[in-house]
């Protein structure tokens, strides 16, 4: 059991152009939001909630907006940077079936939860443990996940109607998948290399 865990670790990956947009089997997302619902909070807050998208309109209205951003990022680079850049697609908004935003709201719990009150960004780490549960538990069921981060959250929040005070955190594109990569994308673009753990790690003091 142990090693299954570890291998779902190891082969999730963050995927953009191999969505095959085939719909989901059923209770697969089911299975997978219970997932993301189990993950542990900072005083049993549970500060997330979870937005299916299936509507293609809405999806189509993200993707310009993320690509807009794409221009804004890309128009910061020169040289090499910006050549790499070009070659590397950093969404599957429209590949995918369907996508699920995750949102935080720091007020879950009222003012007093507990572990809280000295970090007060404890609520929002525990919303990026729901993302996590739900990423690997997708992995799992042999599904892609793709975060897309090229978007601003106050049109995030006009684009799906989020109350003022619902922080957007996550965009994930979701669906099967042609096949995950052995090497995630940034790397086998050579955008970015994997650091080892041996650069990561201290003992007793940094």
């Amino acid at each position: 059991m142990a090693g299954d865990l570890y291998d779902v670790i190891h082969r999730r990956r963050d995927v953009r152009g191999e969505f095959t947009g085939e719909p989901l089997a059923e209770g697969v997302l089911e299975r997978v939001l219970n997932a993301a619902h189990a993950a542990p909070s900072v005083g049993l807050s549970q500060p997330w909630d979870f937005v299916v998208i299936r509507d293609r309109g809405v999806r189509e209205e993200f993707h310009r907006h993320v690509h807009q951003e794409r221009d804004v990022f890309a128009a910061t680079l020169s040289g090499e940077a910006a050549d790499r850049f070009a070659r590397i697609k950093i969404d599957g908004v429209l590949e995918s079936t369907l996508s699920v935003v995750v949102t935080y709201d720091a007020e879950r719990g009222g003012p007093a939860v507990l572990g809280r009150h000295a970090i007060a960004d404890a609520g929002l780490y525990s919303v990026c443990l729901a993302v996590q549960n739900l990423w690997l538990a997708a992995t799992a069921e042999g599904l892609g996940v793709g975060w897309v981060s090229f978007y601003r959250e106050e049109f995030l929040r006009a684009l799906l109607g989020i109350p003022a005070g619902i922080r957007p955190v996550a965009w994930l594109c979701l669906g099967p998948v042609s096949r995950l990569h052995e090497v995630p994308d940034l790397e086998r673009h050579g955008w970015r290399r994997r650091r080892p753990l041996t650069e990561a790690l201290h003992q007793d003091r940094w």
